[in-house]
C-alpha cells in the first residue's frame, strides 16, 4: 500500500491539488451556478470521507483536503495548466502507486467532476455540453 510517506511534499501537493483543479475546470466550463457547483465540490470530499477504507492512499488525500493550485489568469490557462497537472498526477501514481490506487484516485476525481457538473442546470440540461467536454478531457488525461 502506498501512503503519504511515499511521496515528496511537492508530489503530495500535486495529488491533493488535482481533484480541486479538475472541479474548477468543470465549474469554469459554463457560466452560472458557481456557488452551487463550488458547494458540490466540497460535498464530494465529504462523501469520499464516508467511504473510508476503500484505498488508504485516497483516504489520506481526502482527509488532507483540497490543495489550492496556482491561480490561473484565464479559463483557458486553468484548463491547459490543470489538464497538465492531471496528467502529471496520473503519471506519478502509475510510477509510485498500485493500479488499484490509481483507479480509486481516477474514480474520485471523475465522481467529483460529475457531482460538480450536476449541481446546476445550464440550458435545461443536468450536464451541459461544455461541462461534458471538460469532464471528457479530464477523463482522457487520467488514462494512460
Amino acid at each position: 500500500m502506498t501512503g503519504r510517506a511515499d511521496f515528496t511534499d511537492e508530489e503530495w501537493d500535486l495529488l491533493r491539488e488535482v481533484p480541486e483543479t479538475a472541479g474548477l475546470i468543470v465549474i469554469s466550463a459554463e457560466r452560472g451556478g458557481t456557488f452551487r457547483e463550488t458547494y458540490a465540490l466540497a460535498k464530494a470530499y465529504a462523501e469520499a470521507r464516508k467511504q473510508h477504507g476503500a484505498s488508504e492512499l485516497l483516504d489520506e488525500i481526502v482527509a488532507a483536503g483540497p490543495k489550492r493550485g496556482e491561480k490561473a489568469h484565464s479559463t483557458e490557462e486553468l484548463r491547459e495548466h490543470g489538464l497538465g497537472r492531471v496528467r502529471d498526477a496520473r503519471a506519478l501514481l502509475e510510477q509510485k502507486g498500485t493500479p488499484e490506487e490509481l483507479e480509486s484516485y481516477r474514480g474520485f476525481v471523475l465522481t467529483l467532476t460529475q457531482t460538480v457538473a450536476e449541481a446546476h442546470k445550464e440550458h435545461g440540461e443536468a450536464v451541459s455540453e461544455r461541462e461534458r467536454g471538460a469532464i471528457d478531457e479530464i477523463e482522457s488525461s487520467l488514462k494512460s
